[in-house]
């Protein structure tokens, strides 16, 4: 892939996600299709998946953003169902469907297809992310798929190791496989845990918020190479390092926080984008690499899979989500009741991404002079499971949540919430404001030291006022309004700075630094009514 071909992938990408935002359509859906279709239009350069780029450079990056955006208090209080989903379904689905395949398929040896079910097994984090956001699902719900979603790929890549090893003939016994685990889960965790603190450190005391976000963008990869070089789980180390910083990001300076959230989100948005719509564009070169399997027979093997893999998860989630319950007193006292309803969604919600094509496509021609059995038909099952899932489940979890009628998130008492939580920070601040005028060196005007209990005052209001009537003219509330109108005069201030700048009165320099001063009130406005 040279660099216009990347170029035009990345631009492309981009175009059709941002497309969706004005759809129904979850962006992922759209960019699968819309490469499925780009696959057989004539100039389309071919885009192979690389294991050695998307591994590496792609995963540690979306595994980091997911982590950092996740709660660690929230994960920490579901741990028992994201670790059942994280890890015991993992390997359920790994030996289930790699069963299911090799009665299946004719010839297909059992040490292959279990191949094949741990490649398949691990539902995707960047497609559980962005199908919970665009959906709006349940916190907890989302919090468990996002749980679920961080950890399954580091159990389903030491799955993949132990039965690739026995595919091409490696002596591997369950002793060897279980010993492989344990080093790839405890040394990720333990690489993460040895990492967190001193990258926070230095977080904390650089002081130059381009240095820090240069360090923010190299964080995920430092912790990924680290733990893969001891042979550990790259995936967990990221994943851990990132909760921490996610969990103390409030020790960091506002500048940062404010670069590193749009340096952020533009990478996660490019790199989701394209994800998507290398999967769809992968299908000329499946097709075309199933040789001795005609497509017929490829097809019906397809949809035996990938029925598999939706049956095996809805086997697990229901006895995994009610036994526990049902067993102890302890679970059912510290975790709130569910009734049907919940584990439908979360099993209906197995979405499989890049990181199962990913894995199968580092699945050797040979080793140690030794072919790997099917690898072709392999990565055939692998693409329609994936691109079933995404379609097909994707496409019905919508309307399967709205014909369930879930409970969605309660806003009014989140708003009253938040605005509690400023109201008692309000008051703190203006005890210490009171202190500190009180102190002989703290003089200050009485003009200015107004304006500091104005500010204070707007800040706490401003999320009561969201709680307030709504204007039967404008359908605005009052906080609504205030925003629009301070826009306004925050453009009308603009437009005289630019015309000064064109009337030489001021010089380009100068106009910056005003007009920064600007973005910086328009934002503080805007974010003042932020949900």
């Amino acid at each position: 892939m040279d660099a216009l071909q990347l170029v035009a992938l990345v631009a492309a990408s981009a175009a059709v996600a941002g497309a969706a935002r004005r759809t129904p359509v979850p962006a992922p859906l759209l960019l699968v299709a819309v490469g499925l279709a780009a696959s057989y239009v004539p100039g389309v350069p071919d885009y192979t998946l690389d294991p050695h780029i998307i591994l590496p450079l792609i995963l540690p990056p979306l595994l980091y953003t997911a982590a950092v955006d996740s709660s660690y208090l929230d994960l920490r209080a579901n741990i028992r169902p994201v670790a059942l989903l994280s890890v015991g379904y993992v390997l359920f689905a790994t030996v289930a469907v790699g069963w299911l395949a090799y009665v299946l398929v004719p010839d297909l040896p059992l040490t292959a297809a279990l191949v094949l079910g741990a490649v398949v097994a691990p539902p995707d984090a960047v497609a559980a992310t962005a199908i919970a956001r665009k959906l709006g699902l349940p916190h907890r719900i989302t919090t468990i798929l996002q749980g679920e979603s961080l950890v399954n790929d580091a159990t389903a890549i030491t799955a993949f190791k132990v039965a690739l090893a026995a595919a091409v003939g490696e002596g591997v016994s369950w002793a060897g496989g279980l010993g492989e685990f344990a080093l790839a889960s405890i040394g990720g965790i333990g690489v993460g845990l040895v990492l967190m603190a001193p990258i926070h450190w230095l977080r904390c005391r650089l002081g130059e918020p381009l240095l820090q976000n240069t360090l923010s963008l190299l964080i995920p990869f430092v912790a990924y190479a680290a733990a893969e070089e001891v042979g550990a789980s790259g995936v967990l180390a990221v994943v851990v390092v990132g909760l921490f910083l996610g969990h103390r990001n409030w020790q960091v300076d506002f500048a940062t926080r404010l670069q590193e959230e749009a340096v952020w989100k533009m990478v996660a948005f490019i790199l989701e984008s394209a994800v998507f719509a290398l999967i769809g564009l992968q299908l000329p070169y499946v097709v075309q690499g199933l040789g001795q399997y005609g497509i017929g027979e490829a097809a019906g093997y397809a949809v035996g899979v990938f029925v598999a893999v939706v049956v095996v998860r809805f086997v697990w989630v229901y006895p995994a989500t009610f036994l526990p319950r049902w067993m102890s007193q302890r679970v059912r006292e510290r975790e709130p009741g569910v009734d049907w309803k919940a584990p439908l969604i979360v099993g209906w919600a197995g979405m499989r991404g890049v990181v199962s094509l990913a894995i199968a496509f580092s699945i050797p021609v040979m080793t140690h002079g030794v072919e790997f059995p099917a690898r072709n038909l392999v990565l055939f099952l692998t693409f329609t499971t994936v691109i079933g899932t995404l379609v097909v489940q994707g496409l019905t979890l919508p309307p399967l949540i709205r014909f369930l009628k879930l409970p969605g998130r309660d806003t009014y008492a989140e708003i009253l919430a938040e605005a509690q939580a400023q109201s008692e920070a309000s008051r703190a601040a203006e005890e210490r404001l009171d202190a500190l005028l009180e102190d002989g060196h703290n003089t200050l005007p009485q003009p200015l030291a107004d304006r500091l209990r104005t500010v204070l005052e707007r800040r706490r209001n401003a999320v009561w006022e969201r709680l307030g009537a709504v204007d039967e003219v404008t359908g605005e509330t009052a906080d609504d309004t205030y925003r629009r109108l301070s826009r306004e005069m925050i453009e009308s201030e603009r437009e005289v700075f630019v015309r000064l700048r064109d009337e030489r009165r001021i010089d380009d320099e100068m106009l910056r630094t005003l007009l920064r001063r600007l973005d910086l009130e328009e934002a503080a406005a805007y974010r003042e009514g932020m949900p």
